[in-house]
């Protein structure tokens, strides 16, 4: 992959969760599926995630812990793969933050929210330094009319950090939405660009989007690698990246609780085994391939 394309890739993947934490879910839970083309292996997770807004007074302050956790299975049954490294598929990411918001003039909103996260394989006596990541975010929100009016639309704006990181510098927030009539709507960003419609009777919408999945673990017990070239390289962590495209499909059972499903093909795909300055040790997947992800998710 080009470098400059992969860098923006990055970017834009970093802060993924933190958009999706500004979001409207209260709960979600679902699962993900991506079999490996031209290979043995297989990409699969359950992931949860939960925000508990608390309200602090009547002019719309809120405090707003979170939690998340994901269940990675990375099955690497490849040739080149067994033969050096064994015993490496399950990860697991645990994460707590907490967001403060409050309103401002002219329909803005600002939010600040900081969060720590244990990203490991866990298959060591117990955790160390390099499992825990850090992060924060500011972000301001401009919101043009209400949730319900057949017309309206929203943007973010903001920054977040977090470390490690393969780069190490505050990364910008942007991403827009807007409903141009009372059955479309569209957005521009992360964690997707899409367009939607929903149905007349409100419990069908279909979309059609371009998005970002990722997932990023530490390996406790770090592998030595023999690369091609007979050099003894040092995998610490893991990590997946993949742009996806797919269509959609949500049914809703009541206007807060949601089921839904994805299936799509992924625009670009890639596994790799990395170094503690995230260097690249091997690529194990490239490929473009299946995309499928479905669950359920209660709503504002």
């Amino acid at each position: 992959m080009d470098k400059k394309i992969l860098i923006v890739i990055s970017i834009l993947c970093i802060y993924t969760d933190c958009i999706q934490s500004q979001d409207t879910n209260l709960a979600r839970l679902e699962y993900v599926y991506v079999p490996q083309s031209k290979s043995d292996n297989v990409y699969s997770g359950i992931r949860f995630s939960g925000n508990y807004p608390i309200s602090l007074n009547k002019e719309g302050s809120y405090l707003v812990p979170s939690i998340q956790y994901r269940y990675n299975n990375l099955q690497l049954n490849d040739p080149i793969i067994v033969n050096n490294i064994t015993d490496i598929e399950e990860f697991h990411t645990i994460g707590l933050e907490v967001g403060y918001t409050f309103t401002m003039k002219n329909n803005w909103r600002f939010v600040a929210n900081v969060g720590i996260r244990i990203s490991s394989n866990l298959e060591a006596s117990g955790l160390v330094g390099d499992d825990f990541r850090y992060t924060g975010a500011i972000i301001f929100i401009k919101k043009y009319g209400e949730k319900k009016d057949p017309i309206m639309s929203r943007l973010l704006l903001g920054i977040r950090y977090t470390t490690p990181a393969s780069i190490n510098l505050p990364l910008p927030i942007l991403n827009y939405y807007r409903r141009f009539h009372p059955n479309w709507s569209y957005s521009l960003g992360t964690p997707k660009t899409d367009i939607k419609y929903l149905f007349d009777n409100k419990k069908h919408t279909l979309q059609a989007f371009i998005g970002l999945d990722r997932f990023y673990s530490n390996i406790q017990n770090n592998r030595t690698f023999l690369t091609s070239s007979g050099i003894n390289t040092i995998a610490e962590n893991v990590s997946m990246l993949t742009i996806n495209t797919a269509l959609g499909y949500e049914y809703y059972f009541t206007e807060h609780l949601l089921l839904f499903n994805y299936i799509g093909y992924t625009l670009s795909n890639e596994i790799r085994l990395r170094d503690d300055q995230q260097n690249n040790v091997l690529i194990i997947n490239d490929k473009k391939t299946l995309y499928i992800r479905g669950g359920i998710k209660l709503k504002i």
